[in-house]
């Protein structure tokens, strides 16, 4: 089993820091709390909400109260969160990264449209061979 670090207030704020996650709320007296709430707005509509108890310092979190924090309010694994507090890698939210070789949005719009190809011949086709097959639409057509 691995062995992760004392989970502490201040890497609690870290991770939302590097996720980016939006203060609503600080311990300032702005709003009359002693915690600092910040929340996420996920791709899937879900808002999250987490609050970190005032001063945002290195005190410890007990283990009930961490596992209640990762799964209710940071919806993460342990690993995540100590890779985004620590490394500031994000963990993955559910939005698709792009793939590498994406074709331009014109392009296939060009495929479809005037060259007359079905979308799943386009989905297929790497960049290359979809400019290519403009091209030769082009020269053949023109």
């Amino acid at each position: 089993m691995t062995s992760w670090p004392q989970p502490t207030r201040k890497a609690h704020d870290a991770f939302c820091q590097n996720e980016e996650w939006r203060k609503v709320r600080d311990a300032r007296g702005r709003t009359g709390t002693h915690h600092v709430t910040y929340e996420l707005d996920l791709p899937d509509g879900r808002v999250l909400r987490t609050r970190i108890s005032h001063p945002v310092d290195r005190s410890d979190y007990g283990q009930d109260l961490w596992k209640h924090i990762l799964r209710d309010q940071l919806d993460v694994e342990e690993p995540a969160f100590w890779a985004c507090a620590q490394d500031g890698v994000k963990p993955p939210r559910g939005t698709p990264d792009p793939p590498t070789q994406a074709l331009p949005a014109d392009l296939v719009h060009m495929l479809i449209s005037r060259v007359g190809l079905d979308e799943s011949e386009v989905a297929v086709m790497s960049k290359d061979e979809a400019v290519a097959r403009l091209q030769r639409y082009w020269t053949e057509a023109g």
